[in-house]
Parts: C-alpha cells; sequence; structure tokens
C-alpha cells in the first residue's frame, strides 16, 4: 500500500533532542509489519530461514531404547552378588538389532547406538567387565537402568521440534533430520534495497581523482544483508542530485526495505530527508549516539526506510544497533536483546554527557582478569579500528568519562541476533 505523504515532526535544524537510543529501537521494531508469505523449501535450503509453522515430530527420537556405552546389557535382577557371571548369548550392533529375548543370567555385547533387546534393563561399560569363555564377569555392577537411553528421550513423538518464527541455524538442522522434515514452511526472504550516495563516490575497481573516494558503505551493506539471509537488491551509488535519487526511492518503493547511506545530515547536498517527505513518510531524525547521530527512519512504497549517514563507522553502528533487529522483526523472527557484560577498562576513557557514546574495542582474555581496551582513533571515519574491534564498550548518555580500572559496559560483536523461541 502506497504510504501518505507528509513532512516530519522532527526535522534537520530543529531545537527537538535527539532520540535516546532504547527509545528509538523500541519505535523502529514497533513499526515494523513483519512478513507473513510463506513457502516450503528441501531442508538443506532452510538453513538461516525463519520457520512459518511449527515443526512437529512424527517419531521418537531416538525411536527405540538404546545403549550409551559400549558394553554388555543384561538385567539387573541377574546380578545377586558382585563378580557374578553372565553368559554372552550374542550381539546388538547399531542397525542390526539382537533378535530375542535375554533371560535371566545372560547378557548380550552392545555398541553405543545399538537397540536394547527384550529382557535388558543395564549396560555395564566394556571397560568395567571380563569376558572370558564366553561368560562375562561383573564385579563392580552398576545401578539398575544405567546406560540406557529410553525411545523418545530427545523427542517424544507429537512433540513441537521448532516453534514458529525460529532463525534456522545448522544445529536446528541436524534437529528436523532427525525427526524426518524433509521439507519445511519459512518466511518468504526480505527483499531489502540499498544503495549509497555521494558524487565523490568511486566504483572500487577503478582510479580516484583528488576529493574521492571508494564506495565502502555500499560492501558493508550489503555484507551485512547476506549474513542475515536477506534477499539485497543494489541500487548502486547515487550522485548528490534530487531527481536521480527521486528515482532511486520510486525503484526501491516495492521491496520490502530500503538503506541507504549518506545524504542524511544537514549539508547542502544532503537531500535525502527532504524527498523521504515528498515520497513517503518520516518517523524520526536523530539518534542520542555516537558515532551514528543522524539517523532517518519512515517509508516509501511498501518498503521501510533506513537513512543511515555516511561516515563508514557511523553507518556500522547504526546499522548493527538499529536496522538490523528491525530487519529480523521484518524477517518474521524475534530480535535477541544485547548482550553485554562489565569489565574494567585499560585505559582512561573521556566523554562528554549528552549522548551514548559506543567506542571500538578489543576484548583481553591474556592477563590475570579479563579487561577491554579501547582502541585508538576512535573518529567515524575510521574503519580500520572497526575492523580490528571485537566489541563496543557503551557509555550511557548521562556519564561523563571514566577512569582506567573503572568496570564499564562492553557488548561483544559475536553473540545473538535472532531470539530463541521456545515451544
Amino acid at each position: 500500500m502506497a504510504a501518505t505523504s507528509r513532512q516530519s515532526a522532527v526535522r534537520p535544524g530543529d531545537a527537538s533532542p535527539p532520540m535516546a537510543l532504547d527509545e528509538a529501537r523500541r519505535r523502529i521494531i514497533d513499526a515494523i509489519e513483519p512478513i507473513r508469505q510463506t513457502e516450503r523449501v528441501p531442508l538443506p535450503r532452510a538453513l538461516h530461514r525463519v520457520l512459518a509453522a511449527p515443526v512437529v515430530a512424527t517419531v521418537d527420537v531416538p525411536s527405540a531404547a538404546n545403549s550409551a556405552m559400549d558394553g554388555y546389557g543384561y538385567a539387573a535382577a541377574s546380578i545377586n552378588r558382585p563378580g557374578a557371571r553372565l553368559t554372552v548369548v550374542g550381539q546388538s550392533l547399531a542397525g542390526h538389532p539382537f533378535n530375542g529375548r535375554v533371560g535371566a543370567g545372560e547378557c548380550v555385547r552392545i555398541m553405543t547406538g545399538a537397540v536394547v533387546p527384550d529382557g535388558v534393563d543395564t549396560v555395564v561399560m566394556q571397560e568395567n567387565a571380563r569376558l572370558e569363555d564366553e561368560a562375562v564377569s561383573i564385579d563392580s555392577p552398576p545401578a539398575a537402568g544405567t546406560n540406557i537411553r529410553p525411545a523418545g528421550e530427545d523427542l517424544a513423538c507429537g512433540a513441537t521440534v521448532l516453534s514458529a518464527g525460529s532463525f534456522v541455524r545448522p544445529a536446528d538442522i541436524a534437529l528436523l533430520a532427525s525427526v524426518g522434515a524433509a521439507e519445511v514452511a519459512v518466511v518468504r526472504r526480505p527483499r531489502v534495497a540499498f544503495f549509497s550516495t555521494g558524487d565523490e563516490l568511486r566504483p572500487i575497481d577503478g582510479p580516484l581523482a583528488p576529493g574521492e573516494i571508494y564506495d565502502s558503505n555500499r560492501y558493508g551493506l550489503a555484507a551485512q544483508l547476506e549474513s542475515l539471509g536477506m534477499l539485497g537488491v543494489d541500487l548502486g551509488a547515487i550522485g548528490d542530485s534530487r531527481r536521480v535519487l527521486a528515482d532511486a526511492f520510486d525503484r526501491a518503493a516495492d521491496c520490502d526495505a530500503l538503506i541507504t547511506s549518506g545524504g542524511v545530515s544537514v549539508g547542502a547536498a544532503d537531500f535525502m530527508v527532504d524527498i523521504l517527505g515528498e515520497k513517503g513518510t518520516i518517523d524520526f531524525w536523530r539518534v542520542a549516539i555516537k558515532p551514528g547521530k543522524p539517523l532517518v527512519t519512515g517509508s516509501v512504497g511498501r518498503a521501510r526506510f533506513f537513512g543511515l549517514p555516511g561516515n563508514p563507522v557511523s553507518s556500522a553502528v547504526t546499522f548493527l544497533q538499529l536496522v538490523r533487529p528491525a530487519l529480523v522483526r521484518l524477517a518474521g523472527g524475534v530480535p535477541a536483546p544485547p548482550m553485554r557484560m562489565t569489565l574494567p577498562t585499560a585505559t582512561d576513557l573521556t566523554k562528554p554527557p549528552g549522548r551514548a557514546h559506543f567506542l571500538r574495542a578489543r576484548l583481553d582474555w591474556a592477563g590475570a582478569a579479563p579487561r577491554v581496551i579501547a582502541l585508538d582513533h576512535q573518529g567515524s571515519g575510521v574503519m580500520r579500528s572497526m575492523s580490528r574491534a571485537d566489541a563496543f564498550i557503551l557509555l550511557p548518555a548521562e556519564s561523563g568519562g571514566v577512569a582506567a580500572g573503572t568496570p564499564v559496559t562492553v557488548e561483544p560483536f559475536a553473540q545473538p541476533i535472532w531470539a530463541t523461541v521456545d515451544p
């Protein structure tokens, strides 16, 4: 459905303060309508997709009681004293069960994963048994029921294996295969258009003239979208022209989302907010974080719009903190809350109150106690420190600088993105 054009209540140059990070994240996620269209795909193609319907086990896993160890299976009642001897009457191997019943005073050689024969309720590890002349002596019998995995121990027939909204990870593929789910229903992949803006941008395979730079943000966005399993629609690099930018908006209007980088500040050639106001709707502009203050959100056509800053680190931070959770919800998943920990900072950190700061940092586990080290060159245009970092130090908006040794909030780069949806 086409969006109604209107102007924002918060425009560049307004005296209104930037929005707090948590409020901005909440508003962005709440504005997202998850994709409802679904499709069925073969199990191998379900990796990194979101389930559209729950998967229910149609079999027990395991399908029959089986041995957790290599050893000898018998009835515990057959052992009435230490050192009792049991006659070996056969063997049970994985895929080749023992056909028959094990009687009193008897046992079978059994391998890990093999079906437990009738009459067997206990397995003794082979290391704790002595085989002599087709008989086994057990000096220290284990408790009855030891080393037996019952049928349905992992999943019982009829149990929910994974719920709708689950993001399918490699371990989930194996789990789904264990119940014979040859294909599953998944949510359609979001189509996310993206482009970067600026007359100074040049293709990465050509030369640079004075004042020109390579178009790096677009490649970073493409990589982020691929890692999330989205279908990226690359609209290229767009120059600082109202007409060309407006045309790019029109081309993206039938996608599920549009992400841009650059053109959202207050410079003479920053047209993004004005064009969004003409073509669609503006939700809000500016977030109280550093780097990444000039973020614009809204909609154009049926696409949710995210206008990221042009500085590379600002673009990366706003994507991770605000756009990525929104895309998870768009895809039908549940965004995981940020995973944070508290560690002492190895150095003094300077900061004026007013905005939350995300400092690029490295986790240090080599010393007597873990700590976090802020990297040099924290400028919003210095992507090298972002590449070297493995975490952010998050200094709250109200805080000032902190001294070395002070505990600070740390947000690792490696953390859950999709929340687990319990059955």
